[in-house]
């Protein structure tokens, strides 16, 4: 089984004034991002407002996607709570051949490791040609993937789950299972990340620095300098001080406007803000 490796962004979507997907343009970003250096691309991530997005859009802009010359190289998200609508997505990703898929468990709910291993069972016994990357991330789900959760998960679909992708920094520096990816979610964890094991990131800041990601990640394989992961990571540091996706729609749509529009309650930040993040950036000689 092959691994997830590389550089991977948790690509935006683009809307519209009317607030409506524009299909076109969000494909052509993910594109864009693989074009620039990226290996891959996650589509309907949190960083692409997946959450906040109509099912009918999602299954259009998937329709559209499955036409592109770069289709293997994108993981598919879900961003619904519901099991039957993941499923359902899924099953509908699935006839368009994308096999691959981003998952997080439910938010809101309170739940134990026994329940999530239920709940990709339910999963992976309706979807069983899937490849699910887990989704850690506490802060927006409620919930942290123990290292015991996820090992009886591979144990119990070997097949099926390939591996995760860590924003909760639990688990990349100790979880060591055979033939399965680790994938820290932020820059600050690349190169750490490499010397240990893992396989790549995930990230939403890998929007604007891709070309820049790939530099470390090729560098590391290369045993060349890590001269440019300190600006990598520093610019990283300027996005954490922010919403991340406020920070990038904001620091993006000095050059397009389309990113100015974003689904409530999401919104880009205030002028004081806007001011620091592109103050801070400039500082980094980054553009």
């Amino acid at each position: 089984m092959n691994k997830i490796r590389g550089i991977y962004a948790a690509s935006m979507s683009i809307f519209d004034e009317n607030l409506s997907l524009n299909i076109d343009k969000t494909i052509l970003h993910a594109e864009n991002l693989i074009f620039q250096g990226c290996h891959g691309v996650a589509i309907f991530g949190s960083t692409g407002q997946a959450q906040l997005i109509s099912v009918s859009e999602k299954i259009n802009l998937l329709n559209k996607l499955s036409l592109s010359k770069y289709k293997k190289n994108f993981l598919i998200g879900t961003g619904f709570n519901s099991l039957i609508e993941t499923i359902n997505f899924m099953k509908i990703s699935s006839s368009l051949n994308f096999k691959d898929f981003l998952i997080m468990p439910p938010a809101y709910y309170k739940y134990k490791d026994e329940d999530v291993i239920s709940f990709y069972s339910k999963i992976v016994e309706a979807v069983p040609e899937s490849r699910i990357i887990l989704y850690n991330f506490e802060k927006l789900s409620g919930y942290k993937f123990s290292i015991n959760c996820v090992e009886k998960l591979v144990k119990k679909f070997p097949k099926q789950i390939i591996g995760v992708k860590d924003s909760s920094y639990n688990l990349y520096k100790n979880l060591k299972i055979e033939n399965f990816s680790v994938l820290p979610g932020s820059e600050l964890k690349l190169l750490e990340g490499l010397k240990i094991g893992c396989t790549g990131i995930i990230t939403a800041t890998c929007n604007v620095t891709a070309k820049l990601a790939r530099t470390v990640y090729d560098d590391f394989y290369g045993d060349k300098s890590e001269s440019h992961n300190e600006k990598l990571c520093n610019v990283r540091k300027v996005f954490d001080q922010f919403n991340l996706i406020s920070g990038l729609h904001t620091f993006l749509a000095r050059e397009n406007k389309i990113y100015e529009n974003m689904l409530p309650p999401l919104s880009l930040l205030n002028e004081k803000d806007k001011k620091k993040i592109l103050e801070d950036l400039r500082k980094l000689d980054f553009n």
